[in-house]
């Protein structure tokens, strides 16, 4: 596996580049995304968005950036015009006064006396307006703004709109044109244009363009950005008006030569007269400047190149990389809007007309339906009329040709057209007219059918709309591979787009076949920089180097993973050899694209190939969770198999990466998503449960590999899932070890019996769960009896007991100065359980360590209580045996006493009744202090005041205390002083001044009368808040319902620790456990025997065929939501050996679907055998056709060639009746120059047709001059002879004799809009040769390979220089030659002879006119077509011509020809010339090929 982590400076260029391509082996570009090694600080500091530059950097930035880049035009040569200004003015040619010109413009000038020139006279130098832009009075978030000259370069406003204003590249580019005046529309018609386009808009991440003005189409496009402001939408629609400055009103409130942070705009439609407002509800302004004022349309080149450059650029996004998409919508319009309609159809942009807008839009809606032959110019004269009411009139003829033939250039590229109709076609939305016309476009772009459909679903993903992808892409016209998913299905994993995810899966995406170590490791090199996951993990990279093998990353994945899952599992991915590790190798900066790359190639996976993990599902459910990605991890953990293990596993890293969440929301988000799959796990594992009671309860305790050899039951008491081990089934399975091998059933007195008298054990008195065991005797039955858990925990609680009440007995009746025998016999006791305390602590069954091991035992709190307990026992010892600390060791031992006795909670937790009750205590009294913090704060408040009142510079410091902290304390409880209000004072109770150690001091008194002076009524009013608050606080601390609501739970989830301590612990009591320590220490330390790991309730017995059973449990599909519903699992009635009879039926089915497949097999080969006969007898017949026509007999009459259309749909159909014309060589633009043709309607193509002479286009040879030629000129052409051969040169045409008209040859197909001879070499037929060479495409063992049964061809095809096609190898000949000069530049010289003798040999498949754009009125090509095809791929002189003819060639000399070659696969999606299209489609027919 090759990949390679690459630095932050390396993917700038990558970016630059327009290759395409895919990641080795199912991984998409590596090199493509942010390096996840970046300092650990940094990474940590990213995980709150934080601003680059504050706010007053970012005004700085733009004020230093723009003008050194942006510049604006300025007129320096004032020249005066013959026209007044509205305000009656004196102006310049530019439209602006003298006063609005530099004071050099109307210095005398080297230009005087010159006309007014733009291009001289206007010079360009830095802007003057930009920044931000707010409108008065309207209150709207401030937009951007910036003016800038005409000839700015797009990539340089590109740069300036994604790097300084900080937009994002877009998914998508709406170009909105049409009416630039307000114009009606229907009010339902406004409504749903206005919810489709932002609907697109937002869910695709699209720009909008428009005008940007106040006006017309613009203008609806800002009320429709207005509507959804007012709604209270996050996310913003980015809309783009680029007008024209010049014809701005109030533009000299934007002009801030510093920029304007913000600058206020006034919409004053009333006072705008010719010029126009800019349009609030716009969020950003290009206001284009050529100098000039009141001029509109100035931004019209700028617009349509900054679009054109725009759709040129590549967005990378997951892995995947598409050129940014473009759609034209078309709102009404005039004739410019017809213009940018036929202009975008002609470049290949799709347009979608909204009928009902009105004008243009409405007259090419009623007309798109028709076929070409019936838009004439009648028609059109009439739509014009019924939709151009009030500028009818102002069309002449000339005008309303034109118009036709635009509109049937138009109409005639249907898959580039789509109209949308209200309530028509199933179409709801403008949002589905724009998106499906954007897909109905790339259909019919030159791709292969997979890449085509392929780069349609990059289209839908990117904008985000799996209602697109589920109507349009994923129909049965398409059956998709799931390997041709899988970079699709990284992209929508990376971006967070779960429907994709589920549609993906829904249609063959395997996760299992899908995830490879490669894939898993671009997608953990993806994670969310924000999120919590990504910078454990870049801190634990710290110190590994820049290029590191997949292996070692998920190596540290595994070891972030272990801290969250805890030390209980194993390590997800095992440490890699270092004799395993593979080479890293350079791997080149690719994109997944449409071209050239086979998918196949991606996503192999080698037969040998062991896989690294396994349990791809619960990889990729890992890689969401950490993300907290709810939906998307949702519809993984779907399918899972071991879904219960999954969940809890979610739950606890949920619950670990929450505890270092600091923000809040995203804290309550995973607390909340840990909780939903908690629920999913009881949910699941209720299902089960109810299925099969005892399947169910295996499978807590299987031993899941998936998830680090742990269990489900182990997953759940880490992660602190109480409401799932406080299951009723977990529960009752929690009883069964609880009871060990005896039955549940058995009452409690018959075990105190047995225990105390064991024989009884004999009579039958308790019951076995196993009735072998019943019927057992001897040892067997009394080693059960005494190994389960509830003997061993009441043998120790009877063993307690029995220690405590003798060290009562010692230290209230036997105390003596020497240890008696009951205090002897207290020291082993003692001696017993520091001795289990030491096994426990150092008990390590996870082999984690004994670091580990002694934080999890210190973790309880009762395990803290028994090694204060020992250590104060210990101290009082060692004091007892001091005679002189004997009385201070027996009040040690009296205080460690009442130690050992709280002890007691721990064990009555077991009880069903106690155990609640002692969790409530716990809990309250945990609260309690919290509690008393409150308390002190009014304790030591009213003690002080009360103090301070009352008693007169008392120094006493324990009286003090008594005053201010004690007495106010024991007020709470109704002790209240008698003094304190005066009245029960008495002089004797207290110390008049303070000398009594006994008594406290009196308060102020009257020493004459003997009375207190303090204020009475204070000390009481004190006293009586005091107590109000005190109690309030007491009252509330915490009622029993508010504790009882969980305790239930809690004591379920507690209840199994301490079944666990009892189900390991030896059964023999303190002080006989000393045996059981002794055995252990001779077979750890003396026998050296290892400890097994620990398996926990490891004593429950469980066979493999009942571990098997319980693995199918949890094999059932997870559902969505909180249930998980099964029809396989194995209801209680059922026999054992249902997983036999399971494995049995599938391997039935894998037998009846292989014979199905050997089956469809043989008909496959049947049919293929008889395609390939047809093809031998269409091939014999058409040698007898040929032979017959060469001996005279037939016609010659050769069909006319005309183009083949691209078909809306993938399938071809037929060509629109009547519309037989040709239609490249009426193209308005004559190739290669600025020529323009005269547009030529079809009903004028004739040339029996009249024209008038108004309407006849001037005379052009493009070849000598690009202006009209001379009447001189014509002169030799009477030399030349027609329809006959004339010298070397046969002017005779496949067609018959041409008409010839003031000796020039007439096209035999018709008018083209332009005479003269154009590009072409002669004047009539130019013949040409174009040799089809073909040869069966065959897989790597040789085979032919087939589609729809048909075989597959592959044709050679040549590419000149940076043209977008491929094309056939020939072309026009020198006179005399046979071998075409492009053939000839292809071939080595030493192949042409062997070359010659094949073209004879060869089949001719068409003989006739090409309709070609180079054809003229005068002047026209006509071709032959010849199939060379190789069967065998044995055959000597294609290995020759691969060999020496082509590869030799394609190594040196393409590049000083600049052509290249290659064999092309034959599909109808070729990207090859129209022409050569159609030839290659008679080829395929003639073989019986796929095309």
């Amino acid at each position: 596996m090759e990949s390679l982590v690459k630095r932050r400076h390396d993917q700038a260029s990558s970016r630059e580049e327009d290759g395409f391509g895919g990641q080795p082996r199912r991984v998409a570009n590596l090199a493509m995304v942010p390096n996840l090694r970046q300092n650990s600080t940094s990474l940590c500091r990213s995980r709150r968005p934080q601003c680059l530059f504050s706010s007053c950097e970012k005004v700085e930035n733009l004020s230093s950036w723009i003008p050194d880049n942006i510049k604006k035009k300025e007129c320096i040569y004032f020249v005066e015009s013959s026209k007044l200004s509205d305000a009656g003015k004196v102006v310049c040619e530019c439209g602006y006064p003298r006063e609005k010109h530099l004071e050099e413009a109307t210095w005398p000038h080297t230009f005087q006396g010159q006309e007014w020139d733009p291009k001289k006279h206007v010079r360009e130098m830095p802007t003057d307006a930009f920044g931000d832009i707010v409108f008065t009075g309207l209150g709207q978030k401030a937009g951007k703004y910036v003016r800038l000259s005409q000839d700015t370069p797009s990539s340089l406003i590109y740069q300036l709109m994604t790097q300084q204003w900080g937009l994002d590249a877009p998914n998508l580019l709406i170009s909105v044109t049409g009416g630039a005046k307000d114009f009606n529309m229907k009010p339902r018609l406004k409504s749903v244009f206005r919810r489709g386009l932002l609907k697109v808009a937002q869910t695709s991440g699209a720009w909008v363009i428009t005008g940007g003005s106040h006006t017309g189409v613009m203008k609806q496009v800002g009320e429709a950005v207005r509507q959804l402001s007012g709604s209270f939408c996050e996310k913003e629609v980015v809309t783009i008006g680029i007008a024209t400055w010049g014809a701005l009103h109030n533009r000299e409130s934007l002009i801030h030569p510093m920029g304007g942070f913000p600058a206020e705009y006034i919409m004053d439609e009333g006072g705008q007269g010719n010029l126009t407002c800019l349009d609030s509800n716009h969020s950003h302004f290009i206001l284009v400047d050529d100098g000039t004022h009141g001029r509109y349309g100035v931004e019209i080149p700028l617009r349509t190149n900054l679009e054109k450059f725009i759709s040129q650029q590549t967005k990378e996004k997951g892995g995947v990389a598409i050129k940014i998409p473009i759609v034209c919508v078309v709102l009404e319009g005039g004739p410019g809007t017809l213009n940018t309609i036929y202009n975008a159809i002609t470049n290949g942009t799709p347009c979608v007309v909204v009928e009902g807008s009105g004008r243009v839009a409405d007259v090419i809606a009623q007309v798109a339906g028709l076929p070409i032959s019936e838009i004439t110019i009648s028609l059109i004269q009439q739509k014009l009329s019924l939709f151009f009411q009030g500028m009818f009139e102002t069309f002449t003829e000339s005008k309303i040709v034109e118009w036709t033939k635009k509109i049937q250039d138009i109409v005639r590229r249907r898959q580039l057209l789509t109209v949308f109709r209200e309530g028509k076609d199933g179409q709801q939305d403008v949002d589905v007219a724009i998106l499906q016309a954007l897909l109905k476009a790339s259909r019919s772009l030159d791709h292969f059918g997979h890449e085509n459909w392929d780069h349609q679903l990059k289209l839908a993903v990117a904008w985000n709309r799996v209602d697109i992808a589920q109507s349009e892409i994923f129909t049965d016209e398409r059956q998709w591979k799931p390997s041709e998913l899988y970079p699709m299905m990284v992209a929508a994993l990376i971006t967070n787009k779960p429907e994709f995810v589920k549609l993906f899966l829904e249609n063959g995406v395997q996760l299992k076949e899908f995830i490879s170590q490669a894939t898993l490791f671009y997608l953990y090199q993806n994670l969310e920089p924000t999120c919590l996951f990504h910078c454990k993990l870049d801190k634990v990279l710290a110190g590994e180097p820049e290029r590191l093998d997949p292996s070692v990353l998920l190596q540290h994945v595994a070891q972030v993973l272990r801290e969250l899952l805890g030390d209980s599992t194993q390590p997800l991915y095992s440490r890699p050899r270092s004799s395993n590790r593979q080479r890293l190798l350079p791997v080149p900066s690719v994109k997944i694209s449409v071209q050239r790359v086979s998918r196949q190639s991606l996503y192999k996976r080698s037969s040998g190939q062991a896989t690294f993990t396994i349990d791809p599902v619960r990889d990729l459910l890992i890689w969401a969770i950490v993300q907290n990605r709810r939906e998307l991890a949702e519809i993984i953990w779907a399918q899972s198999q071991d879904c219960i293990a999954a969940a809890l596993a979610c739950s606890k890293i949920l619950k670990e990466l929450s505890k270092e969440e600091e923000d809040t929301d995203s804290l309550e988000e995973m607390l909340a998503l840990a909780d939903e799959y908690e629920q999913r796990a009881i949910g699941v594992f209720t299902e089960c449960y109810r299925k099969d009671e005892e399947r169910a309860q295996k499978l807590l305790v299987r031993v899941s590999e998936a998830w680090g050899r742990t269990t489900c039951l182990q997953l759940a008491l880490e992660a602190k899932d109480m409401k799932f081990v406080s299951h009723g089934g977990i529960q009752a399975y929690l009883t069964k070890v609880w009871w060990g091998q005896l039955g549940v059933d058995n009452g409690l007195w018959r075990v105190v019996l047995c225990m105390l008298f064991f024989p009884l054990l004999y009579t039958g008195l308790v019951s076995f769960r196993n009735r072998g065991q019943q019927a057992e005797g001897g040892l067997a039955r009394v080693r059960a009896f005494f190994s389960a858990p509830v003997v061993v925990f009441h043998i120790n609680i009877l063993s307690y007991f029995a220690f405590l009440c003798l060290f009562a007995y010692v230290l209230m009746v036997d105390f003596q100065p020497q240890p008696s025998g009951c205090e002897s016999l207290i020291y082993v006791w003692l001696f017993s359980l520091v001795c289990e305390e030491l096994r426990q602590l150092f008990y390590d069954p996870d082999g984690s360590g004994l670091r580990k091991a002694m934080l999890v035992y210190f973790s309880d709190f009762w395990n803290k209580l028994d090694v204060c307990a020992i250590l104060l026992f210990i101290a009082g010892l060692t004091c007892r045996l001091v005679p002189s600390l004997l009385y201070t060791g027996r009040i040690i031992l009296s205080l460690d006493f009442t130690m050992f006795c709280l002890r007691l909670m721990h064990i009555f937790t077991i009880s069903k009744t106690l155990g609640p009750k002692i969790i409530i205590v716990k809990r309250m009294m945990k609260d309690v202090f919290f509690f008393l913090f409150l308390l002190a704060v009014w304790v030591v408040s009213f003690g002080v005041a009360k103090q301070a009142i009352l008693i007169h510079n008392e120094r006493r410091v324990e009286w003090i205390f008594r005053g201010a902290v004690y007495h106010s304390y024991l007020i709470i409880f109704g002790q209240l002083p008698t003094y304190i209000d005066g009245v029960n004072f008495r002089p004797d109770q207290c110390s008049p001044n303070g000398t009594d150690p006994y008594k406290p001091k009196c308060p102020e008194i009257d020493q004459a009368r003997q009375e207190p002076v303090f204020p009475e009524w204070l000390t009481v009013l004190l006293l009586c808040l005091y107590l109000l608050f005190a109690n309030i606080l007491l009252l509330n601390l915490y009622t029993f319902q508010q504790v009882q609501e969980r305790t239930d739970q809690i004591w379920k989830f507690q209840r199994h620790d301490l079944i666990e301590e009892y189900q390991s612990r030896p059964p023999a009591p303190p002080p006989f456990i000393l045996l059981s320590h002794l055995h252990l220490f001779i077979k750890r330390v003396v026998l050296k025997i290892p400890a097994k790991r620990h398996k926990q309730f490891s004593k429950l017995p469980e066979t493999r065929a009942e571990g098997a059973c319980a693995a199918g449990c949890d094999k059932l599909p997870a559902c969505k939501g909180h249930q998980a519903l099964s029809t396989h699992a194995q209801t209680p009635g059922q026999p054992r050996d249902s997983a036999v009879s399971s494995c049995r039926v599938d391997t039935m089915v894998r037998l009846l679907e292989t014979a199905r497949l050997k089956q469809s097999g043989a008909v496959e080969q049947r049919l293929a055998s008889l395609e390939e006969q047809v093809a031998q007898t269409a091939t014999a017949l058409h040698w007898i056709v040929k032979a017959l026509r060469d001996s005279g007999f037939g016609s010659e009459d050769v069909p006319t060639l005309a183009p083949q259309k691209a078909s809306l749909d993938s399938g071809s159909k037929a060509e629109d009746p009547g519309d037989a014309y040709h239609v490249n060589a009426r193209h308005l633009l004559y190739p290669s120059c600025s020529v323009l043709r005269f547009p030529v309607p079809n009903e004028k193509v004739p040339w029996e047709v009249r024209v008038t002479v108004a309407a006849l286009p001037p005379a052009v040879s493009v070849g000598d001059a690009t202006s009209p030629l001379p009447s001189s000129a014509l002169e030799p052409l009477s030399r030349i002879s027609y329809n006959v051969v004339d010298g070397p040169l046969d002017r005779r045409s496949f067609h018959g004799v041409y008409a010839v008209r003031d000796g020039l040859p007439l096209n035999p197909m018709g008018r083209t809009g332009l005479r003269g001879r154009g590009d072409l070499s002669y004047f009539g037929p130019n013949h040409t040769l174009q040799p089809v060479i073909t040869r069966w495409r065959r897989s790597l063992d040789g085979a032919i390979c087939r589609k729809n049964v048909k075989k597959m061809l592959e044709v050679l095809v040549v590419k000149r220089g940076p043209s977008e096609h491929w094309m056939l190898p020939g072309g026009s000949r020198e006179p005399g030659e046979m071998l075409p000069r492009k053939l000839k530049q292809v071939l080595r010289r030493e192949f042409w002879s062997s070359f010659e003798s094949l073209l004879t040999q060869g089949m001719e498949v068409y003989k006739g006119y090409m309709d070609d754009p180079r054809n003229t009125d005068n002047a026209w090509i006509e071709t032959v077509a010849v199939s060379i095809h190789f069967p065998d791929q044995s055959d000597v002189e294609l290995k020759r011509l691969n060999s020496e003819g082509l590869r030799t060639h394609l190594c040196f000399r393409s590049i000083c020809t600049g052509m290249a070659i290659r064999w092309q696969v034959v599909d109808e999606r070729i990207s090859l010339c129209d022409n050569h299209k159609v030839i290659l489609q008679k080829v395929a027919a003639l073989f019986g090929a796929y095309y």
